[in-house]
């Protein structure tokens, strides 16, 4: 076997490590039964899947059919913004509330990509703060800040 599809065989062994890691983590918790699932039941079901995705992944990297392809360079430029919406998040969502919060993380996210179309990255913005709404608030009934708290809207 040769590595053919360098990208495919990383993004499998990176599937592979957050789905066994996962799938560790879970078992900290109460497993329960196919019944009555307890915590840990489906973070580590989820886990096995991403595990076992990984390696259909990886084994197909390794495939003469495979495309070749090369790694290019690490973009940390990428990475710091990924994550930094991701805290800049946890950081605005109590003080900004769901809706803005959900739309910043969106929009600041975007900025990592190389096709970044505002246009694009607002109407996504505006789609995940209905979705976010109808998914949590009134699908699940979480309780969540949704307006920015100056506002005394909540």
């Amino acid at each position: 076997m040769q590595l053919r599809n360098r990208q495919d065989f990383w993004s499998g062994v990176m599937f592979i490590a957050l789905g066994l890691g996962a799938s560790w983590q879970a078992t900290n918790y109460q497993m329960g039964t196919a019944a009555r699932m307890g915590p840990g039941y489906f973070p580590f079901a989820l886990g096995i899947v991403l595990a076992l995705l990984g390696a259909i992944v990886l084994l197909g990297s390794l495939s003469k059919k495979a495309t070749e392809t090369h790694v290019d360079k690490f973009d940390w430029r990428i990475t710091f913004l990924v994550i930094g919406s991701v805290v800049l998040y946890a950081l605005i969502l109590k003080p900004l509330g769901v809706y803005l919060s959900v739309f910043v993380l969106v929009v600041v996210s975007s900025f990592a990509s190389h096709e970044f179309n505002l246009k694009v990255a607002v109407a996504n913005g505006i789609f995940l703060v209905v979705f976010s709404y109808l998914a949590f608030i009134k699908g699940l009934g979480l309780i969540f800040p949704l307006w920015p708290s100056f506002l005394g809207m909540n």
